[in-house]
This record gives C-alpha cells, structure tokens and sequence, in this order.
C-alpha cells in the first residue's frame, strides 16, 4: 500500500518495537480498503515468527493485523498452517545479498492447503525473500493462488 518511508516507516517501527497494538486497526483497515474488488482469499496466513523472536517481542505484528482483517472481511485467519522453523538475525539487520540465504529452509507446513487460496499478511516487505520463502512453502502445501499484503514495502528510487 505504501513505501516505506516517512511517516509509514516510523509508524511501523512504533508498532512493532514500541508495542503500539492500537495501530494494528488502522494498518488492518489500510490493507482492506486499498484492496481490489476481486475475488478474495480461502484463507489468511500470517507471517509466522519464530518461537524465541514471539517470546522476544511478545507479539507477532502480523498476527495482529491479519486478525482484524480476516474479522473484517470474515475470511478465516490460520496462525498454524506454516511455522517458522528457523531462528537467524531478523532481516533489518542484514544486507540485503543475505536476507534471501537467511531465509532458505526457515519454514514449514503443518497443514495441507490443496486448492485454496492464500493470502499472507506481513507488516513490511524489502527484498521480499521472506514473503517468497513463505510463498513457496504454502505452495509445496497446495495452495494453487498465494497473494502478499503487506503495509509497506521499500522500492527502489
């Protein structure tokens, strides 16, 4: 929906680091509105974290978000179709040639997805490495359509 850049980035980096949970509304109700009349998902998964970045943080950001707007839109959020399996440095802290091999093998499915559509909510996307990964882990489940919300994104100037 945005680039991430001021105000957004700064918004997010509220939310996420400073446990502003009141704005996961405004973000979920972003994603809604800017969406296509189209046909919507079977499903939401939300970008999993791993167990000790959960315990870290307290919260998964994303999980915030896709709950509010799978209720919106009354599509069925599931928080245990894929897991992280992984812990490694979150990607912020990396350059950007290591953010795809931090992501290989970092997920999993845990249920099998044959024929749905999925849709897959993250706060920000950068290089997209973790989006993709998760995106080919849902298709190995079966999915047959994988779309990613996100709130930001960084593009190139």
């Amino acid at each position: 929906m945005f680039r991430y850049e001021f105000p957004v980035d700064a918004m997010l980096q509220r939310y996420k680091y400073q446990h502003l949970l009141n704005m996961a509304q405004t973000f979920a109700q972003m994603i809604i509105t800017d969406l296509p009349n189209a046909n919507l998902p079977d499903l939401i998964i939300p970008m999993p974290l791993h167990p000790l970045r959960l315990k870290e943080r307290g919260f998964n950001q994303s999980l915030e978000i896709a709950r509010i707007v799978g209720k919106s839109l009354n599509i069925k959020v599931d928080t245990q179709a894929c897991s992280r399996i992984k812990s490694s440095p979150p990607q912020a802290s990396l350059p950007l040639k290591e953010r795809v091999k931090n992501m290989q093998g970092a997920f999993t499915f845990n249920t099998q997805l044959d024929g749905l559509n999925i849709a897959l909510i993250d706060d920000v996307m950068t290089t997209g490495a973790s989006l993709n990964s998760l995106a080919k882990t849902v298709k190995k489940a079966g999915a047959i359509n994988v779309e990613c919300w996100v709130v930001a994104r960084t593009l190139p100037r």
